[in-house]
């Protein structure tokens, strides 16, 4: 084994009994037949395996969606480039002439893979719990940086959630340079945030890489600014002395309906304390009147209209005349003739 692949294995601070893993998981398929390809598909398990151990112990109490959300973005292209990065993994590849001439030995897809592949050796040389512990200590720096809540969202994303948030114009992304050639290019990116007098360069493999970076370096100075924390400061305080002046108005109305029912019930205590007379003469001296008023009104509705009149009138048959008694004068000559009765 050579001195520069022992260098690897200090960094990984791993020591392979099978060396001819450790050079197999370095090589491109661009390179020979005896790849790292089925190496990648078996790291590629042990590490979602391992990530979600790590997680599940680490964060007790987020639930299933939030782990997986943080898992994914932990082993995603990326993530993995920039852990392999920091390991110098591209310093011992075993690339192909065709990869070598257009940079290969940089580009993020091939040293992720590469990195699963050297997860996938170490499985098959010592076991799950040496290649767990590898992993375990690769990923303890970065989740010491790790806010579980944000962690899935680019930094372009957070960077616009958050000048949003302020009522800030979003951020713009300006191409300033490419270097290199058309099949490996190396973009220049500027951000600028011109309310806050913000200018901030990113560098990529791609435009979309160099905008992250660039977001990246913004939302990192845009969060130094402590003018944006005043504005929200004293909209907390607004709100807060708007609540408190909210509860003392409940307050005081509370006291006030208190004090209104005490009222009614000392008005109602006096008057169940009234003598009994009184009471009474109150209440014929409230029925006298409604009395008097329908007398009142007896005579208005006993009027009635001519038709209604006229209808009844009809209906009652109609009263004879009352005769005289005419005396006779036959009855009173015949009156006359009898003769007086006996004494």
């Amino acid at each position: 084994m050579s001195q520069s692949l022992n260098q690897l294995e200090e960094r990984l601070q791993y020591r392979f009994h099978d060396a001819e893993l450790l050079c197999q998981a370095l090589t491109h398929r661009s390179h020979s037949a005896a790849n790292n390809e089925r190496l990648e598909f078996l790291g590629d398990s042990i590490l979602n395996c391992s990530v979600a151990a790590i997680l599940f112990r680490r964060y007790g109490k987020l639930d299933e969606g939030d782990l997986s959300r943080v898992r994914a973005n932990l082993v995603k292209q990326q993530s993995l480039y920039e852990i392999a990065q920091t390991l110098g993994v591209s310093d011992f590849l075993r690339l192909g002439e065709g990869e070598l001439k257009s940079g290969g030995f940089r580009r993020p897809s091939i040293l992720a893979d590469t990195l699963e592949a050297l997860f996938g050796a170490m499985y098959l040389d010592g076991g799950f719990e040496k290649a767990y512990a590898v992993i375990e200590r690769l990923y303890t720096p970065v989740l010491e940086h790790v806010d579980p809540k944000t962690l899935g969202k680019d930094a372009k994303t957070l960077l616009q959630e958050y000048l949003q948030g302020h009522k800030i114009a979003l951020p713009q992304y300006t191409v300033i340079a490419t270097h290199g050639a058309a099949h490996n290019q190396q973009f220049e990116v500027e951000c600028t945030v011109p309310k806050l007098d913000i200018k901030v360069g990113g560098s990529g493999a791609s435009r979309r890489a160099a905008e992250q970076a660039a977001a990246k370096k913004a939302l990192e100075e845009v969060q130094k600014m402590p003018a944006l924390a005043k504005p929200k400061a004293e909209k907390s305080a607004k709100a807060a002395k708007k609540r408190a002046a909210k509860a003392a108005a409940t307050e005081a109305k509370k006291a006030g309906q208190v004090g209104q029912a005490g009222q009614m019930t000392v008005a109602s205590q006096a008057e169940s304390r009234e003598p009994k007379d009184a009471r009474d003469a109150a209440a014929g001296a409230t029925t006298a009147p409604a009395m008097t008023a329908s007398s009142h009104n007896a005579p208005r509705n006993a009027v009635a209209s001519p038709e209604k009149s006229a209808d009844r009138s009809a209906e009652k048959p109609a009263e004879k005349p009352a005769e005289k008694s005419v005396e006779k004068p036959t009855d009173k000559a015949d009156a006359a003739k009898q003769p007086p009765a006996a004494a």
